[in-house]
């Protein structure tokens, strides 16, 4: 896990605080319309994330500060797992609530109280997180709040992910390779996850901060999203966008968002696009040691056209020959439209899984579909080389004179060979 990177607003106010309890809302939160649009704020729209998350705040457990300090040997450094802008993230061992069960494996989220991610932040991630339920959204299994004389401790404490993230198995050299298929798997359940922020409950909300470092791994390589710091709810009813400080990772963010500071789903459509160019790259988005023209990886593949030849050589070396022109292709033409200048013009995440299934079922199928960009090639090909079933081409009966003019000269030269030899014998 890495640090966040900040687009900050100047104009916003220093004063700006979260309250201290994770329940309280500041009475100004409805009277910002010129800066946060928060569909929470309406009457006429759904209840918003603090409303909902009222009635499932019971499914999240409260743990004491010396409970989770014994969990991680005292925040020892052994156990250190990551380490980001909120702080550090320690792997630990919980005993359940009623003390009748094995202990359980726990990731450990330690708020810095000098980091860039703050308390707001903090209460965001609780909130969220306490409402949302999904196979592919990590299961936030309670938090620790304390005001004490060492000053304020803020703890998450979350499912342990045992095979870290995906930016760690796509770009440390350390891991295995990851197979083609497993990379499609995993991406694809994360568009499933961002598909039921965005539709599948009752208030939308937008993720903000989708990045390959926040996609985590089970330990069956099964995707879950996580840190939801920088979520918001989204626009309420009849508005098109929510208006606020615009924040997130730099080389992720949408440059729509980044230019006007409106934030929609198709934010995080952009993102998606970023990563799908990873995973079928193996490069960062953003990669300084590499030479000017291939550190932005955006910038670089549009060097390699999809429809162009040399397109191939965009594609993970480490994946070898386990990922077909085909499949690639159309994957990049999926990120492609996720990168549409036009946010209106890119796919809704719903529409990203439909596609990603496809792609997937022609891999499990192993069938290579009519009328792809790598079946058209290999047609244009074989045209050249072989005859079609309604009789001979003119290039093929060219090559089949060619074949058998050498085949005479190779013959008459052996014949002259064999003459010579018989006289030398002779004589």
């Amino acid at each position: 896990m890495k640090c966040f990177y900040y687009f900050k607003d100047k104009a916003r106010s220093r004063e700006q605080r979260s309250a201290p309890e994770l329940k309280e809302r500041r009475k100004s939160d409805c009277s910002e319309a010129d800066r946060i649009t928060k569909s929470s704020c309406s009457v006429n729209s759904p209840r918003g994330i603090p409303e909902l998350y009222e009635q499932k705040a019971h499914n999240l457990r409260v743990f004491t500060f010396s409970e989770l300090r014994n969990a991680t040997q005292n925040f020892s450094r052994l156990l250190k797992i990551g380490e980001g802008g909120f702080g550090s993230v320690y792997k630990g061992s919980i005993k359940p609530a009623d003390g009748k069960d094995d202990s359980a494996v726990v990731a450990i989220k330690k708020l810095n109280k000098d980091g860039l991610q703050g308390h707001k932040q903090w209460v965001a991630e609780v909130q969220f997180l306490g409402v949302v339920e999904h196979p592919n959204l990590v299961k936030l299994v309670g938090y620790c709040a304390v005001d004490g004389e060492r000053g304020i401790q803020r703890l998450l404490v979350y499912e342990y992910m045992p095979n870290r993230s995906l930016e760690d198995h796509l770009f440390n050299k350390a891991y295995p390779a990851l197979p083609w298929k497993t990379r499609l798997e995993i991406i694809l359940g994360a568009a499933q996850g961002l598909a039921y922020l965005h539709e599948g409950l009752e208030v939308q909300v937008i993720y903000r901060d989708f990045k390959s470092s926040n996609v985590l791994l089970d330990e069956n390589f099964r995707p879950k999203l996580s840190d939801f710091g920088l979520a918001r709810e989204g626009p309420m009813a009849g508005h098109t966008h929510v208006s606020t400080a615009v924040v997130g990772t730099y080389g992720y963010a949408a440059p729509d968002y980044i230019e006007t500071g409106h934030l929609t789903t198709k934010s995080d459509v952009w993102s998606f696009g970023v990563v799908l160019y990873e995973v079928l790259t193996g490069r960062r988005s953003l990669e300084r040691n590499r030479p000017r023209m291939e550190q932005k990886l955006l910038e670089w593949v549009k060097e390699f056209p999809i429809d162009s030849k040399k397109f191939g050589l965009i594609i993970d070396p480490r994946l070898e020959s386990q990922c077909s022109l085909s499949a690639a292709r159309k994957v990049a033409k999926l990120a492609d439209n996720c990168l549409l200048k036009s946010a209106k013009d890119r796919p809704t995440m719903s529409q990203v899984v439909e596609t990603l299934k496809q792609i997937m079922q022609v891999l499990v199928d192993g069938n290579q579909p009519e009328g792809s960009p790598e079946s058209l090639e290999n047609n244009q090909i074989d045209s050249e080389t072989k005859p079609s079933k309604f009789g001979a081409t003119e290039s093929w009966k060219r090559r089949m004179r060619h074949l058998e003019k050498l085949g005479e000269q190779v013959e008459s030269a052996s014949r002259r060979r064999f003459m010579i030899m018989q006289r030398a014998k002779v004589t």
